[in-house]
């Protein structure tokens, strides 16, 4: 059963929820309801699952595609230096 609410916006915060909303395909209500599930879910113990919901423009197939992502956001990396093997007695002196 859904509940009408009636919500007075400064233009400016209308605005913001318009441009949103529209930019991700949903309509102000979608919007507005997902903010107050947001707002008023329990908290959690984990502090990663605090954070769920903060970070603005991920992905909507980000969940699903998540090994994905997380690889391409890697491709770019260091190789592992590669330390130069000592021979024996290469560099260090052995006590007799």
């Amino acid at each position: 059963m859904t509940v009408p609410l009636q919500v007075y916006l400064e233009e400016a915060d209308f605005k913001q929820l318009e441009d949103w909303s529209r930019r991700r395909g949903w309509t102000k209500s979608q919007a507005v309801r997902a903010a107050i599930r947001a707002l008023t879910r329990e908290t959690s113990k984990d502090p990663l699952i605090e954070l769920s919901g903060m970070i603005d423009g991920l992905p909507p197939d980000l969940a699903e595609n998540f090994d994905r992502y997380l690889d391409e956001t890697f491709l770019v990396r260091e190789r592992s230096p590669r330390y130069g093997r000592r021979g024996r007695g290469a560099g260090t002196h052995s006590r007799r």
